[in-house]
């Protein structure tokens, strides 16, 4: 068997979505990005969704909007890909980073350690799927109100730190039976090749902020803000007599063009009765498996009314440490099995380390990251290709764990 880590989804119904905005002459942003908008509305009861060409940009877009500057603080875990500091960094604030709990997400404990007058964001990540503890968050956020110190209009109309979700890899999971879209003020999901619903690049921006705000009225300043700050898309100015714009903004050209955007409308139709499902399966197919072996930590997929979006199977190996960890992706990968690892702590980079960042500062984050190995998981796995994986990675293991034990 030759079994890729995350091949995309693609079948004949993407296909023909994607011809079909081929043939309509229109690829750009159009009427497939405003359909894939309103399906993403339907699938979380976010209020309103904006596309844009990938999640990165989408938070840049929401930090810029916020106002973010010079000396002011976002906070993030330390474990987490390198987008959600950059995005930070790009608005012009400074990511502060804290440690982690044991199931990979921010520690609210450590948030509230962080928080001070100059915090004006707080970034939770949805590590593999499975989602924060947005329930504690959102109580420190009204805890700590007393601290928030407002710089502009928008910031003093929120008066209080504003919680952006990276729900990156979250589609789909559920936290105490409520979608992740509508979760916090704001939800990012990405729509990257690897990701549960992809548009190849691409996120979306779900939009739920409280009153006085106005979402609808906030999705379309964000949309003129994407389009370079520009009064009218492209769609709406290639009608007859509708040429004349203004730019309003020193925006960003984000926008997610439709050709890309029918990629991820043939996914999301059949997402929660087919693509899911499947993952589901699969996820429960490993823990079945691993929960038998004594030197495994399955990862969560359902606790307290909250379910995983079963977007990585992170799977954690006892008692070893980096080299060990390496040694069993060797074997693992000679079987032509390809694993991968979620993620390098951001401490651990060299521009972070650089920036003053040190990984000693986060030792449950260098903890779980140094005996984690992440699974093949999507719905096109055959049941016997799941069976090989399980056995590959088991053999792996105990391989190394009994060399180990020689030397020892």
């Amino acid at each position: 068997m030759n079994i890729p880590f995350s091949p995309p989804y693609i079948n004949e119904q993407i296909k023909q979505e994607v011809l079909d905005s081929l043939d309509s002459g229109w690829i750009t942003t159009g009427p497939k990005v405003k359909k894939l908008e309103n399906e993403i509305e339907l699938f979380t009861n976010a209020p309103r969704v904006l596309c844009v060409n990938s999640w990165t940009s989408g938070s840049i877009l929401i930090l810029k909007w916020l106002g973010v500057g010079e000396g002011d603080e976002v906070i993030i875990p330390a474990y987490t890909y390198a987008a959600t500091a950059l995005s930070i960094i790009h608005a012009g604030a400074i990511p502060i980073m804290v440690d982690i709990n044991n199931d990979f997400n921010i520690s609210a404990s450590n948030i509230k350690k962080a928080i001070t007058p100059k915090t004006k964001a707080i970034i939770p990540v949805d590590i593999a799927g499975w989602p924060c503890d947005y329930d504690s968050i959102h109580e420190l956020v009204r805890e700590k109100s007393n601290l928030f110190s407002p710089s502009n209009t928008i910031q003093e109309q929120l008066g209080r730190i504003l919680v952006i979700s990276d729900a990156a890899h979250s589609i789909g999971a559920t936290y105490k039976g409520k979608d992740t879209g509508a979760l916090t003020d704001i939800s990012i999901f990405s729509l990257h090749a690897v990701k549960n619903i992809t548009t190849a690049e691409g996120g979306a921006i779900c939009l739920n902020l409280p009153a006085p705000f106005n979402n609808d009225e906030l999705y379309a300043t964000l949309r003129c803000y994407a389009l370079n700050g520009q009064t009218k898309d492209a769609f709406t100015k290639s009608k007859a007599g509708s040429w004349r714009y203004d730019i309003v903004y020193p925006g960003l050209k984000i926008n997610m063009p439709d050709v890309l955007a029918a990629i991820g409308l043939g996914q999301i139709t059949n997402y929660k009765t087919q693509i899911l499902p499947r993952r589901q399966d699969i996820f429960k197919a490993y823990n079945q498996f691993f929960e038998g072996k004594d030197w495994a930590i399955p990862p969560i997929y359902s606790m307290n009314k909250s379910i995983s979006s079963c977007h990585l199977y992170a799977l954690r190996i006892k008692d070893i440490e980096e080299v060990q960890r390496d040694q069993i992706i060797d074997l693992i990968s000679q079987k032509n099995v390809a694993v991968n690892v979620h993620f390098q702590p951001l401490p651990l980079l060299s521009l972070f380390k650089e920036m003053g960042y040190d990984i000693k500062d986060f030792p449950l984050a260098f903890n779980q990251y140094k005996n984690e190995i992440s699974l093949p998981i999507y719905p096109q796995l055959k049941d016997e290709e799941v069976k090989y994986i399980c056995q590959t990675v088991s053999e792996a293991v105990e391989n190394v764990m009994t060399l180990n034990t020689i030397k020892a």
